[in-house]
């Protein structure tokens, strides 16, 4: 079950021989302090009912080892009720599979590369739903005879030849258009996905990744689909090796960042967190604060990625996913599953409603210091990736005061910490400052 004490955790991500500038993870599996197979199975009760708090804490200490990250994510992100039976659990896995199927169909038949084990990087249709010609989509979307799209009555057993596609009359459904005009931009994010790593070497792992994405934009038509969201999917393909699977754990963690995302001809959702980001600071820290506005970067914009992606481009592949899984397992809350699938529920956490009594014990420890603030305000809690960003600026502090000129030395400095972060001690800090902003914040 463990390897040798301390061992890096590399080997179970392994990259191309290649790529010889990826820094090295610092995350150690380590005996007594990472999540064990034994210490999670021993967790469970024989009808299957999960003891998630005896969990949190080992997670926050020592993270989670490899080979069941992909199982616990699936708690830690909502996707089941620990409260549940083994039995239980299984049966919400099959119908969830069978409706992912069903999803992943109706976009098949939309677009038949979808399903196919192939994906797509050039555009195929025009914003007027025009089918677009191009050599490179015929070639990518049937290497063998050229792509035809479906017409619009439906009638199976179409010709695939060139010659009939050029005479398609154009697609008239505004959300298959608006759709099928981002699948080439799914494609093209996909193959700079986590690509100095060997999992993506696979053709077929490349368009697991764009099928999942692709039926998550047809699915989630307020949001669709977004620069960034292959970063988030990715690990979950790697962990997870049902596609199904991966697909619900995306969605669940999308149910935490699709606001991020949501965009209007104004303003794009992540501007919620970098104005919170902004007056964090503020409290935290007034002078590199009051520094950053003279730079003309009051707006937080630099800070854009770190909240987009959760810091994946700034640690290792293996270290973003400690991180992730030391953030989730603060901020876990038991009620997360019914909160997903009841909307009562979350229309109640929404409004500020107390709800019901839970344990504390079964909460994360940063979701138990904001249960102790909601008893005495009313404001919903800030994500615990906001005080992430915040500590690093805090550590960062004295360097930008001193060094940063201007907006382009701001970006350069914040740059320069990819692959020099240590994920426990972000967390670590971020809890501190959490603790600081709320003590600071109360005073009048």
């Amino acid at each position: 079950m463990w390897r040798d004490a301390g061992a890096p955790a590399d080997s179970f991500y392994e990259v191309r021989p290649e790529c010889t500038d990826v820094p090295k993870t610092r995350f150690k599996i380590k005996a007594g302090r990472t999540l064990s197979v034994r210490k999670w199975q021993a967790a469970f009760s024989p009808e299957g009912y999960l003891d998630i708090g005896k969990t949190l804490g080992r997670i926050h200490r020592g993270g989670i080892h490899p080979s069941i990250r992909g199982e616990v994510w699936e708690f830690l992100l909502g996707c089941y009720d620990p409260k549940s039976t083994f039995e239980e659990r299984e049966q919400i896995r099959l119908r969830r599979r069978v409706q992912y199927a069903r999803w992943k169909e109706e976009c098949g038949q939309t677009f038949p590369v979808i399903g196919s084990g192939r994906y797509i990087t050039a555009p195929v249709i025009t914003e007027e739903g025009q089918p677009i010609q191009d050599p490179l989509v015929l070639l990518e979307t049937n290497p063998d005879k050229g792509f035809m799209f479906p017409p619009d009555n439906g009638a199976p057993g179409a010709s695939s030849n060139t010659n009939t596609a050029n005479n398609l009359d154009p697609i008239q459904d505004k959300k298959v258009i608006q759709w099928m005009l981002t699948l080439h931009q799914i494609g093209l994010d996909v193959i700079r996905t986590d690509r100095t790593l060997v999992f993506y070497e696979k053709q077929k792992n490349l368009s697991k990744l764009w099928d999942i994405l692709a039926v998550y934009a047809w699915i989630d038509t307020d949001v669709g689909y977004c620069q960034g969201m292959s970063d988030l999917c990715s690990p979950m393909i790697i962990l997870l090796d049902d596609e199904a699977d991966a697909f619900w754990c995306f969605e669940r963690l999308m149910r935490r960042l699709r606001g991020n995302f949501r965009c209007t001809d104004s303003s794009v959702g992540v501007e919620t967190q970098l104005s919170n980001l902004a007056a964090i600071t503020q409290v935290i820290d007034p002078k590199l604060h009051q520094h950053l506005e003279t730079l003309g970067g009051g707006d937080y914009l630099f800070a854009f990625r770190m909240l987009m992606v959760l810091f994946r481009r700034e640690f290792s592949f293996c270290d973003s996913l400690y991180l992730w899984e030391m953030m989730w397992a603060l901020e876990y809350d038991p009620d997360l599953f019914a909160m997903y699938e009841d909307s009562n529920v979350a229309s109640e956490r929404a409004e500020g409603s107390k709800g019901k009594a839970k344990s504390i014990r079964q909460c994360g420890k940063y979701e138990r210091e904001n249960m102790k603030n909601r008893a005495k305000s009313s404001e919903a809690p800030l994500p615990i990736s906001i005080f992430l960003v915040a500590s690093v600026l805090k550590d960062k502090s004295s360097k930008l005061l001193q060094e940063a000129r201007g907006l382009d030395d701001v970006v350069k400095i914040l740059n320069d910490i990819t692959g020099n972060l240590d994920a426990k001690k972000a967390c670590t800090g971020a809890m501190k400052l959490h603790k600081k902003y709320l003590k600071k914040a109360k005073k009048p």
